[in-house]
């Protein structure tokens, strides 16, 4: 179910509205040139972290990487940059929104079940 495209869509949906809304908070929070720095550099930096570390032949990705990780540094790196999206939400006075957003990540997981296992297993 993991590698099921509706699910894919829905990670890659899940992937840039993290980026976006990191974005957004830094740009609200930013002043001058520390604005660019949060409201697009952030982002860069998560979005480069997400693409960069990755398990080898993992089956809902490519299967390449740049760094090999082990698939519970790479579950870190996901669950660590939604939780990051969930608290900029949430600072930005969105909390129904941030709420909203972590349950549907939750479901997510859930129903990626056999990639967690997969991932808990290398």
């Amino acid at each position: 179910m993991g590698s099921h495209p509706i699910n894919l869509a829905l990670r890659f949906l899940l992937e840039i509205t993290a980026l976006i809304s990191v974005g957004v908070w830094g740009w609200n929070k930013g002043d001058g040139f520390l604005k660019f720095v949060l409201g697009i550099g952030l982002p860069l930096l998560l979005g480069v972290i997400w693409g960069v570390f990755a398990v080898p032949d993992d089956p809902s990705r490519s299967g390449q990487t740049v760094i090999a990780t082990s698939g519970i540094i790479r579950l870190a790196i996901e669950l660590g940059i939604f939780t990051i999206a969930c608290v900029a939400i949430y600072h930005q006075w969105q909390q129904k929104f941030s709420y909203a957003f972590a349950i549907i990540i939750i479901f997510h997981y859930l129903i990626s079940y056999d990639r967690i296992i997969w991932l808990l297993n290398n």
